[in-house]
């Protein structure tokens, strides 16, 4: 089963007029399915955005840390070897603090740099502007969109000559099935030109312990950010979802290399969610399917670099807790 992800460009929902918005059509579609899911990106609303952002400081997901300690380390050599670079692009942009180190790098052997923060969500990309204001010689852009759709509108307003370096940071990129990955990468590599470079932060493989904590902390902070799901379905589609009678529930599935994330009904009920003109039917211990976070190799992301057309230049990895920083180029 695939998860819809933000940088699909419409849905494979079922098209009716009755479904007003993309987001009630995706529900529809998810809770009418036999295996239940509703697509990751609408985790991210402005609450689950600022869950998410204090997800990444506690103690039991160490991903976040491991990624800016790996570029705190490596954004010298990343800037000095590809610099001069025009242009700097993010996809799932956030805060924009991850990049903040390159682009400071950047800009100290560089007079200027050109910077397109790309994601979906207006509180992320009014944070990253006001966080980025503050550094010399970058001029900011945000573009509220998918990503390959916030990518074309960045080849559309680059100039005509000079590098771009292609973020794509938190391992992102994790939340996509194989399939989705190798298509993923391909679009992007074909929207890229030679000389270009795309640095790709990638979650590896670890022990499934360390991993469910990390995805079901003690706190219940990743609980809370999945559950309000359900809370923005109640209050933008007019839904009657009871939050206490679901649960969250983090699955290792080492058969994909996975963690997944759930909701899981605690009774058997009904719903109606009356902005996507649908009624879903919950048996006891029945879930809805909300993220996949799929762990990587460092064989399989080098098979996935040269089935997309990218040459691998450089990796870079955190001791702590294995995390791969990846830069591939477009030659």
């Amino acid at each position: 089963m695939a998860i819809n992800h933000p940088w699909n460009t419409s849905s494979s929902a079922v098209q009716t007029s009755t479904h007003a918005t993309e987001f009630a059509r995706d529900v529809y579609s998810g809770l009418q399915s036999s295996s239940k899911v509703i697509p990751a990106k609408y985790l991210y609303d402005e609450v689950g955005s600022a869950l998410f952002e204090a997800i990444t400081l506690l103690p039991e997901y160490g991903l976040t840390r491991a990624e800016y300690r790996l570029l705190e380390s490596s954004a010298n050599e990343i800037a000095w070897n590809l610099a001069p670079v025009p242009v700097v692009a993010e996809l799932g942009s956030g805060s924009g603090q991850k990049a903040r180190r390159i682009l400071e790098v950047l800009t100290s052997v560089q007079d200027d740099v050109t910077y397109f923060a790309i994601d979906v969500s207006k509180r992320s990309l009014q944070d990253c502007s006001h966080n980025l204001s503050s550094v010399r010689g970058v001029e900011c852009h945000a573009l509220q969109a998918s990503y390959l759709e916030g990518l074309a509108k960045v080849q559309a307003r680059r100039p005509d000559s000079g590098n771009l370096l292609l973020l794509f940071l938190g391992s992102s990129i994790g939340n996509f099935s194989d399939e989705e990955i190798r298509v993923f990468l391909k679009r992007v590599r074909q929207s890229l030109r030679p000389g270009d470079s795309f640095l790709l932060g990638t979650d590896l493989v670890k022990p499934a312990p360390q991993l469910l904590e990390a995805y079901d902390d003690p706190a219940g902070v990743t609980a809370a950010f999945n559950l309000n799901l359900l809370s923005r379905i109640n209050r933008e589609l007019d839904a009657d979802f009871r939050l206490r009678t679901f649960r969250h529930e983090a699955r290792w599935r080492s058969d994909k290399n996975r963690i997944e994330m759930h909701l899981v009904s605690r009774e058997d009920q009904y719903v109606r969610v009356a902005g996507s003109n649908c009624d879903a039917v919950f048996e006891a211990g029945e879930s809805i399917w909300t993220e996949a976070s799929q762990k990587f190799t460092l064989e399989g992301l080098e098979e996935f670099a040269l089935e997309a057309g990218f040459v691998p230049a450089a990796q870079w990895i955190d001791a702590e807790w294995p995390f791969a920083e990846n830069l591939w180029l477009v030659t």
